[in-house]
């Protein structure tokens, strides 16, 4: 008796073959966030394509968000949570529930979840990674608004990073930094997975969110522009269609790109296995960037 299978999977395999080829030995450099962080099943499904990405011998670099949970804790410590043009006003008491929520609950769940799906994943504070100088004060309309501990990435310290990479551990990175003087400071974390996707010389940088990417409504998923280039992202920007959190990612994207990032691509993480359709497929799912 001849055993069935499913020649669908067969194929997919197959088809995803040439991508497998030419994207291995690369660096990826992934942000994770949004929603997609605060479902377990979606979080273990997007950890297992990480393996995947290591498997198949890609070199994921994983830097994750945290903004939900963040604001929980605040709110139950009584804080009111701000944003002003994506940024979270911080001060001394929102910075240590930054810190605490990041680097002592979710990288060391992800760190676990990548080790016990078969991965190897090693986890670094962002504060041993990124160093930063306090931002500008940012414009609120009429207002001007001094958003506090909030920092801007001057420099990385890549080496530990490297080194991970060499060893082909997927480095799992938070996004809080330290001044010069020693000042800690929260990271926007997709401006700071801009600045490391430039640094580590990443073929590709991929935020994964809440979002199917760059819509001219956010209303219509049928308005979801799968190409962007950078003049059109200053246009849409202009025209008031990116706005919000979507500014420091294209910010962020236009960061990379100008370092030398192929490629940046924009997924919505609730669909699944969102990473490997985007990767390995040639029509994607989301929004890519390009030079």
């Amino acid at each position: 008796m001849v055993k069935k299978f499913d020649s669908g999977r067969v194929e997919a395999l197959m088809d995803a073959l040439p991508f497998i080829q030419k994207f291995r030995g690369q660096t990826f450099v992934i942000k994770y966030g949004g929603s997609a962080m605060e479902d377990d099943h979606l979080i273990e499904r997007l950890l297992r394509d990480v393996v995947f990405l290591e498997s198949v011998g890609i070199n994921p670099v994983l830097i994750h968000g945290g903004g939900k949970a963040i604001t929980q804790r605040m709110r139950e410590a009584g804080q009111t949570p701000r944003f002003v043009n994506g940024l979270r006003v911080t001060d001394a008491h929102a910075i240590a529930i930054v810190e605490e929520v990041l680097d002592q609950v979710i990288r060391p769940r992800i760190v676990a979840t990548i080790n016990e799906f078969g991965g190897s994943a090693e986890g670094f504070s962002g504060r041993d990674v990124f160093v930063a100088k306090k931002v500008a004060p940012q414009a609120d309309g009429k207002n001007v608004v001094d958003v506090g501990l909030v920092g801007e990435v001057v420099s990385i310290r890549l080496e530990e990073i490297k080194e991970a990479i060499e060893r082909e551990v997927v480095p799992v990175i938070s996004p809080i930094a330290q001044s010069e003087d020693g000042v800690i400071l929260n990271v926007n974390a997709d401006l700071g997975a801009g600045a490391l996707a430039g640094a580590v010389k990443a073929s590709k940088m991929i935020y994964v969110s809440d979002v199917l990417g760059v819509m001219r409504d956010v209303k219509d998923t049928a308005s979801l522009i799968p190409t962007l280039n950078p003049a059109g992202i200053r246009q849409l920007t202009e025209d008031g269609i990116i706005e919000g959190g979507m500014i420091p990612k294209v910010q962020s994207a236009l960061v990379a790109i100008d370092h030398g990032v192929s490629k940046v691509h924009l997924i919505d993480g609730r669909i699944p296995h969102a990473l490997l359709l985007e990767i390995f497929t040639a029509d994607g799912i989301g929004t890519e960037i390009v030079a």
